[in-house]
């Protein structure tokens, strides 16, 4: 019994966080029926669609997705006015709200949530019975239920995204450097093709959770730009290991596909695989200790050695290969310069130091902001210039 109450316990436990999430945006879109029905006349059941729709696990989504709903739905609806007036409520209508719904989300960046989000809030806007005051009440709605949203938003997760992004990269840190104590261990001894591939179905995985934490580290950047409370110096680190931590991981699958190759050569000396399993071993310490160096709150203030420690076995390891190339193989040297060469790539991924890291955007890193880049007072006063700026312009003429 006491088993089955801990298994139970456990059960829920390990999904606290969802949980919060869940019951947040209960309370959230129950109180959004509340406000709604009290402000605007049957307008809870639109306010409470909406901040369904617009709750995210982050105050900063939140506002983006509010923001975007609004503008989304006001669009929208002014659309569908003018349809419905020339060509009735029908399908002309629907077809043409979505469209231009859609056109207005990715022309926001409002990313692939917001792309169906805003064209569903519109729809709900065009609803049977659309007149001027039925979709100004509709829009009031959204309007409340957005605002609510944003509100209770900023409950639905007990970390802010810097806590976040730390939380992911020591996942994900933590696991390569398991892994490679795992290869380390494989070659200290003996290891066979299925163990490899093992290695290698495992260093895949890591990889395919590079875009989450990378989404994770922009959201991070971007919300410190905005918002007071972040200081925008911390982000741009944590971006940094982020990155960091990216080329780290394909390096691991890079050093798991070469043992992968290594395990179908019956000439392997053992010797040299004592010697890679060293270096792995000291990579994954190497990588543990930077780990709980960004997890300490006063990381940026410290200096560490850890990465010249690391390319110090590297280097080793290459005199070592260089003392012996009469005695290896030539497919065995060259796979082994490969995991050399991995290896110093890990250590200046751990240094944060190289080009590769600061001087190259990623894909997800576009010079145009979106929305909510900068913060309402930034997007605002830019806004109220340039509008002096035409206006004197036209005085001029």
């Amino acid at each position: 019994m006491k088993k089955r109450s801990l298994k139970v316990f456990n059960l829920f436990f390990k999904r606290k966080a969802w949980i919060r999430r869940v019951i947040v945006a209960s309370l959230a879109s129950a109180a959004a029926w509340i406000v709604g029905d009290q402000l605007i006349p049957n307008g809870g059941l639109v306010a409470a669609i909406v901040c369904a729709l617009s709750i995210r696990i982050s105050l900063y989504k939140s506002v983006r997705e509010g923001f975007g709903q609004l503008i989304g739905t006001a669009i929208g609806a002014s659309i569908a006015l003018l349809t419905v007036h020339f060509f009735s409520f029908g399908f002309i209508a629907v077809g043409t709200t979505v469209l231009l719904c859609s056109v207005v989300a990715r022309g926001l960046r409002l990313g692939e949530v917001a792309s169906v989000n805003v064209p569903v809030t519109a729809l709900i806007v065009l609803g049977p019975g659309l007149s001027e005051n039925t979709a100004l009440h509709r829009l009031s709605s959204t309007l409340v239920g957005a605002i609510i949203a944003i509100a209770f938003s900023y409950f639905s997760d007990a970390k802010t995204p810097a806590g976040r992004t730390i939380d992911q990269i020591s996942r994900i840190g933590r696991k390569s450097a398991e892994l490679l104590i795992e290869m380390s261990e494989g070659l200290a001894s003996t290891f066979n093709q299925k163990q490899a591939g093992n290695w290698l179905a495992k260093a895949r995985l890591l990889v395919e959770e590079i875009p989450d934490l990378r989404s994770q580290a922009i959201e991070a950047r971007e919300y410190a730009k905005w918002s007071p409370l972040v200081e925008e110096q911390e982000a741009d680190a944590l971006y940094v290991s982020g990155v960091a931590i990216e080329h780290m991981v394909v390096q691991v699958r890079t050093i798991a596909r070469r043992l992968f190759d290594a395990s179908q050569d019956p000439a392997r000396v053992a010797l040299v695989d004592r010697a890679l399993a060293h270096a792995l071993s000291a990579t994954s310490v190497a990588i543990s200790e930077k780990i709980e160096l960004i997890k300490d709150d006063d990381h940026q203030n410290q200096s560490d050695g850890i990465a010249q420690e690391l390319q110090i076995v590297a280097d080793n390891l290459t005199d070592e290969l260089i003392l012996r190339n009469q005695q290896i193989p030539r497919d065995q040297l060259v796979r082994c310069m490969s995991l050399v060469s991995a290896i110093s790539i890990i250590a200046a991924s751990l240094d944060e130091s190289s080009p590769a890291l600061r001087n190259v955007k990623t894909p997800e890193d576009p010079s145009s902001k979106p929305i909510m880049g900068y913060s309402p007072i930034t997007k605002t006063t830019k806004l109220s210039k340039r509008i002096w700026i035409g206006i004197r312009k036209f005085l001029r003429r």
